[in-house]
């Protein structure tokens, strides 16, 4: 009993001994006070282990700094293909992303790797989808590799005054907004659903120059803009690609639903002003049009080789060209494509961007593509839809065009602009004009 009691009473006692002990920190502290500082050896081994844990944890943090600053580990995260794949087969594929999207300075560099803990949290619970570039790359790192007084581009064919830019403070972000990422977002393509399809084997079939060099209908809409008095570049919006998580003025969804509660044209009002007021660009590009014109969009305002080709300055070229057009409609849409006027590409499709892979379709001569394409295109419907010369006045045309349309072929021109019938409403291709035959035919045609 008094052996099991003494037992017990060396028990408490090593638990009281066990709590009495001091912590590390103490004791370090202890240790650190008992030193003799007053000793010359004692102070070179404080300066050289201080140095040593400076170097130390100067290197881990500039370490990780490089090692989160390049291409491949941004290639890591699956969300990210769209952006690698674009970034490798772009000119800026030698440099860090970082170059671009971190304005230059130390600090500002600390600071974004701060702000970048927040893609660690996304990529854990759910990117944003699609994902949207928030932030505008600012002139400050362009002008790291590029010179502010170039006159030309490097073709020597563009003679865009790049310091007039300057000076009216346009971000470069605005022309050159898809080198680095050839404008996946505007054309839908960096959705979830489509991440698989981005690897360097589908490259060539998704990313082509024409998405990457500046869209010339960026140029022309931007300069339509400031012959109307507005400097769109001051909202920075404007420069970025529309984000669907918002819409173009930070507004929720939810206020852009009410401002579409509001809205007074329909979705095919809207569709035919927007291809009014493309129509009368393409028409002001082509001097038809100069009203109010402060910048000119010709295009020798820009171009130093483009000219007018030699077939189109033959005499009679206006009323002749539809044959040309039947024969070589793919040469003619090299210039008179819809998307070389307007700022933002289509949304494509990606699993037809593959399939179709990177040869162009070859083009067979047929009235009925070429006859669609002159109603669909803006370039061709801008001049189509007007009343040509020939036509004389109403009352005399009504009464003098039958010898105008007795052949097939002469119908065949006619039937360009005007339909036989009136079409249904269904009908996904419209005439440029409401008149159609049969309002005063009503009993048909002669074949």
């Amino acid at each position: 009993m008094l052996a099991f009691w003494k037992k017990k009473r060396n028990s408490q006692n090593e638990d009281q001994e066990r709590e009495k002990k001091p912590g590390l920190f103490r004791r370090i502290w202890r240790k650190l006070r008992s030193i003799d500082w007053k000793n010359p050896v004692n102070r070179w081994r404080l300066l050289f282990a201080s140095l040593f844990a400076v170097v130390a944890l100067s290197g881990t943090m500039w370490g990780a700094i490089a090692f989160t600053s390049s291409p491949q580990f941004c290639s890591w995260c699956h969300e990210m293909s769209p952006e690698f794949v674009t970034f490798e087969a772009s000119a800026h594929s030698e440099i860090k992303c970082t170059q671009c999207h971190i304005e230059p300075g130390v600090v500002n560099t600390l600071t974004h790797k701060v702000h970048s803990l927040k893609e660690v949290y996304y990529h854990i619970v759910g990117p944003p989808d699609p994902i949207v570039q928030t932030v505008a790359v600012k002139n400050d790192n362009c002008i790291q590799c590029h010179s502010e007084n170039r006159l030309v581009s490097a073709t020597g064919d563009l003679i865009v005054n790049h310091s007039e830019h300057i000076k009216e403070d346009i971000p470069c972000i605005t022309c050159h907004s898809g080198v680095a990422h050839a404008k996946v977002v505007e054309r839908g393509l960096n959705t979830q659903k489509d991440l698989d399809y981005w690897t360097l084997e589908n490259t060539e079939k998704l990313v082509k120059n024409e998405y990457m060099r500046p869209n010339m209908g960026t140029c022309i809409d931007c300069h339509d803009k400031v012959n109307k008095g507005d400097r769109p570049w001051e909202d920075i919006q404007y420069s970025l690609p529309d984000n669907p998580h918002k819409d173009g003025h930070g507004k929720s969804d939810e206020g852009h639903a009410e401002a579409a509660e509001v809205a007074v044209l329909t979705e095919e009002e809207q569709a035919a002003e927007d291809r009014k007021k493309v129509q009368g660009v393409i028409l002001q590009a082509l001097g038809k049009q100069t009203d109010d014109v402060k910048i000119s969009m010709d295009c020798s305002t820009c171009h130093m080789e483009v000219g007018i080709p030699d077939n189109h300055q033959v005499k009679d070229w206006k009323q002749d060209h539809g044959t040309s057009a039947i024969q070589e409609l793919n040469e003619c849409m090299d210039c008179h494509q819809d998307s070389k006027w307007i700022k933002h590409f289509q949304k494509e499709d990606i699993v037809s961007l593959i399939d179709a892979g990177a040869s162009r379709t070859k083009y067979n001569p047929d009235p009925a593509v070429a006859k669609a394409e002159s109603r669909e295109n803006n370039f061709c419907s801008s001049c189509h839809s007007q009343r040509p010369d020939g036509h004389l006045e109403s009352d005399v045309w009504l009464t003098a065009h039958a010898d105008k349309a007795e052949t097939k072929q002469q119908k065949s021109e006619c039937f360009v602009c005007h339909d036989e019938a009136k079409l249904l409403e269904n009908a996904t291709i419209t005439a440029p004009t409401e008149v159609y035959c049969e309002q005063c035919h009503r009993t048909g045609l002669k074949k």
